[in-house]
């Protein structure tokens, strides 16, 4: 009983906030080009579900291309790292300089370098840059992070650097590795979304460009029905990235 408790609970919170939203833009009487009421988004949403549900793919895809460049390129870095502290004090500096960089201010140049009429590798560049840093950090963390007896124990047996990495350290990394890949997840689908407002492209018909089309025509509940479903995609990524997450950690433990 407990557990349909908490799977309500979020489920009942959504359904009063909506119905609150309804009854005030009703009550109000609030423009529908300021703020349209659930019902009207879901009418948008049902009459170009088609165009939305492209977009999100076109969103959704380039965001798990740049996933999965970020999780290559971070994992052998943090490989590199974890095996010479002169690569650490190499590398670890333009890590930083990458993750506090605001991606819009590198945005227009990475357009331009990818060419007018390739928005979809800025798009995929751009995302990927932003879900680097998550990742790297946790693999480096979980790299260092195994159990100082073990390593006293792999010491005493004579264990080689890469006995020690592939027995040990990589099997410790595991609970921050994912979580890095969670975190790193969202941060892809948010850098594909302002890569894609960036570049403005028709020939990246993205769920960023929906919204900007629409803004232009002041169509504000098909602004919105674009948003929902962004969300629900990120939940829905996110979920997926949890569930990889427990069976990982089921593995670990078992290890």
């Amino acid at each position: 009983m407990s557990h349909l408790l908490r799977g309500l609970a979020p489920v009942v919170l959504i359904a009063l906030l909506l119905a609150a939203w309804e009854v005030a833009c009703r009550a109000l009487q609030v423009p529908l080009f300021f703020l349209p009421p659930p019902s009207a988004i879901a009418v948008a949403m049902a009459a170009d579900w088609r165009e939305l549900l492209q977009s999100a793919w076109s969103t959704l895809s380039m965001a798990l291309i740049a996933l999965l460049l970020a999780s290559a390129i971070s994992q052998a870095l943090a490989l590199a790292v974890s095996l010479s502290t002169t690569v650490e004090r190499t590398v670890w500096p333009l890590a930083v300089v990458l993750q506090v960089t605001p991606v819009v201010a590198i945005a227009p140049l990475v357009v331009i370098w990818a060419g007018l009429d390739h928005a979809d590798r800025a798009i995929v560049a751009l995302a990927t840059i932003v879900a680097f840093f998550p990742i790297f950090s946790g693999a480096v963390a979980g790299l260092k992070a195994a159990d100082p007896d073990l390593e006293r124990l792999f010491d005493l047996y004579g264990a080689s650097p890469w006995q020690r990495l592939f027995k040990l350290r990589l099997p410790s990394a595991v609970p921050q590795l994912l979580e890095g890949h969670k975190v790193a997840a969202g941060l892809a689908l948010i850098g594909a979304v302002v890569a894609e407002f960036v570049a403005g492209s028709g020939g990246a018909q993205g769920l960023a460009w929906r919204i900007l089309e629409a803004s232009h025509r002041m169509q504000t509940a098909k602004m919105f029905a674009a948003v929902v479903v962004l969300g629900l995609m990120g939940a829905g990524l996110n979920t997926a990235l949890r569930a990889l997450e427990r069976a990982g950690l089921r593995w670990w433990r078992g290890r």
